[in-house]
Parts: structure tokens; sequence; C-alpha cells
């Protein structure tokens, strides 16, 4: 009996968070990111003359729109409590059949379809990993990791695909209206159905219980694991379409694409408010973390700073964000004890 007690009080706890997200989207921490924001925007201004140049600024959200793509299923990941390693390994395996495909003479759909399908598949053996043979989230997805990449690796090895048609390019490389990159316009489009679904549907709203408390979740009628499977899918699809984009960018395929992503794009889920334990987080700080990142970055670059102080900045930040948190909760703990 006390058990179904702890179940009913789990899922009561759970309805209040996603009941809360509903009333209030932008949170304590969404504020303090927005403040966050606003003054990097403006030490980057100070810092360099042509950080307003209008094409500068469009150059910007290419430094963080592919990554913050992937991020959005990643923090629903997330919030279910589990997490996706590979999702920097699904970029280079999709990039690499992409690049076959078009060594193939296949045209644009076939190309494109072949990237985001490749990551859906990646994806789904990432679920079933989890879901169907019960190996912890972090243990399978840092071996898969390592698999794709290495596939990469064994079917390319040092060579580079390059054999894209020309209106490829238009994926990573065009503009939607004016100096509007596609890139971020379908990331805005994502970012909005992905806020949709997690702070307004029963769908989020299971995901929100689940993350909370799974055995409760379990009890109440909700197909965890189904709802687990189905959210690696889509996170490997995401990482499909964002190399995708990436590939286009670069206008080429290479093994190497993307080594070191998954570091960033756990950096923005984590940033935005995503709790690494589960249950809570919102997708609105999740596009302000990928904003942040993207500015810090890009400002650094602008400066000419080395690319191991932009790892350093960045593996300092996601120690922080979540260490942070847990000092302060020792302390309140601390404060009430005394």
């Amino acid at each position: 009996m006390s058990l179904s007690i702890e179940q009913l009080a789990a899922d009561v706890r759970a309805d209040r968070e996603v009941h809360s997200a509903r009333k209030r989207p932008f949170m304590r921490w969404e504020w303090l990111l927005l403040l966050v924001v606003l003054a990097t925007f403006g030490l980057n201004s100070w810092a360099s003359p042509y950080f307003l140049d209008p094409y500068t600024l469009s150059d910007l959200t290419y430094n963080f729109t592919e990554k913050a793509i992937v991020a959005l299923p990643m923090a629903l990941l997330i919030i279910a409590r589990e997490i996706d390693i590979s999702v920097a390994g699904i970029m280079a395996l999709a990039s690499v059949a992409m690049g076959m495909t078009a060594a193939a003479g296949y045209g644009l759909p076939a190309i494109v379809a072949m990237g985001v399908l490749a990551g859906l598949l990646c994806g789904a053996l990432n679920g079933a990993l989890v879901t169907l043979f019960k190996v912890p989230a972090i243990v399978a997805t840092i071996g898969t990791m390592s698999l794709y990449r290495g596939i990469a690796y064994a079917v390319l090895g040092d060579k580079v695909l390059k054999a894209y048609p020309p209106d490829f390019a238009y994926f990573g490389q065009g503009y939607a209206f004016s100096l509007v990159s596609f890139e971020l316009v379908l990331f805005l489009a994502l970012a909005l159905v992905s806020g949709i679904v997690l702070h307004f549907t029963v769908v989020g709203r299971r995901i929100v219980a689940i993350g909370s408390n799974p055995t409760a979740a379990l009890f109440s009628g909700i197909r965890v694991e189904r709802y687990r499977f189905w959210l690696f899918t889509l996170t490997g699809g995401a990482a499909g379409l964002a190399s995708v984009l990436l590939t286009s960018r670069l206008g080429s395929t290479r093994p190497s694409i993307a080594v070191g992503w998954e570091l960033d794009i756990i950096t923005i889920t984590i940033l935005g408010g995503v709790s690494i334990l589960g249950g809570k987080g919102s997708i609105v700080g999740v596009v302000l973390a990928a904003l942040l990142m993207g500015l810090v970055t890009f400002g650094l670059g602008l400066l000419n700073v080395p690319g191991i102080v932009m790892s350093i900045v960045v593996g300092g930040l996601l120690i922080g964000v979540i260490a942070l948190p847990i000092l302060f909760r020792q302390m309140r703990a601390a404060r009430r004890g005394t």
C-alpha cells in the first residue's frame, strides 16, 4: 500500500511540474539565461567592430543551429532520464551514407532521405539496446558512438566524398529570406513544435512523468519503454537531419565530421535548464542556451581565440551547470540543518 502512495505522490508532482511549465514558460533559470545572452551580445559588440555587421550576425546562426537541432530531442530524452552520447557518431555515419548515395548517382531527395534514414536507424538501434536488452543508456551509446564513427572510418578511410548536386548546398548555405538562413528557420520551427509537444500535450506530460518517476509512470499505464525507444529514434533522426545541414554547409563528407559535438550538444541541453536527473526542463531554456553557446564560441572566434580554449570554455560550462545546482542544494540543506 505504501508503494502505491509513493507512486501516486510522484505522479502528482510530475503533473504539477507540467502545469507549472504551462503557466510559466519562462522560469527563473530562463530569465537568467536571457540576461547572460544579452550581456554576451553586448560584450561581443564591444570587443569586435565586425560583430554587428548584418552578414556577421547571419554567419553567427550557422555556429549553433545544427547542434541546437539535435539538442531539442536530446532535451526530451534527458527529461525522460536517458541520454545519447552517440549523436556525433550518428552524424558521421549519416554523412557517409549521403556521400555514397550521391556518388552512386542518386538525386537530391534520395540523398537527404538517406541521411535522415541513417540517423533514424542508428537511433532505433540505441533505443533497442536500452529498452529491449536493458543496457544502461550511457554504456550503450558510448559503445555505439565508437561503432558509428568506426564504420565511417572503415568505409572512407582518408577519402573525401564531394559528388553532391549543386542544389544540395542550399540546406547548409542557403537563405530562407534576406539574410535569415534556412538552418535558422528550420531550427525555430522545430523548437516551436518541440515546445508545444513538451509543454502542452499529453505526450510531454508523460515524458516528464517518466523522468520524475519511471515506476510510478509505468503503474499509471504509461508505456515507458516505448516512449524511451521512440525518443532515442527521434534523437537519431535529428542527428541525421543535422548531418544533412552540416554536410551541405561543408560541401563534402569526411569520417571526422562533427568530432566532439556530443559534448557541445549535451552542454546546450543542460545549460538550458534540463535536469540531468530527469523530470525537469524547458524548450525555451534550450533555445536560449543554444544562442548563448553560439555567441560565446563565435565571439571567441572573431577574437582569434584558439579552439582548445573554446573546448575549455565548453567543458567548464558543462561542469558548472551540473555542479552548481548540487552545491546550492547542499548549502541550503546545511543551512536548514543548523
